[in-house]
């Protein structure tokens, strides 16, 4: 880069803003960048529970009967 009497040689000290902001953007994970997943949504999402076991269960049993059980 060339300077003139109007412009002078660049030092670079107003890059530290511009490479705080590109440092911030590197910080952010890959697949939020492609795939944002909105807050609103992402607070509302349910939190998992623990299930039981396929073929666990006892279809022969009367409902009455697994409720007092549970």
């Amino acid at each position: 880069m060339t300077s003139t009497p109007d412009a002078p040689e660049h030092d670079g000290s107003d890059l530290a803003a511009l490479r705080e902001e590109i440092d911030a953007l590197q910080a952010i994970p890959h697949e939020e960048i492609v795939n944002p997943l909105p807050k609103d949504i992402e607070d509302r999402e349910p939190a998992p529970h623990a299930t039981d076991a396929i073929g666990s269960e006892k279809w022969d049993r009367p409902a009455d009967e697994e409720s007092l059980e549970g």
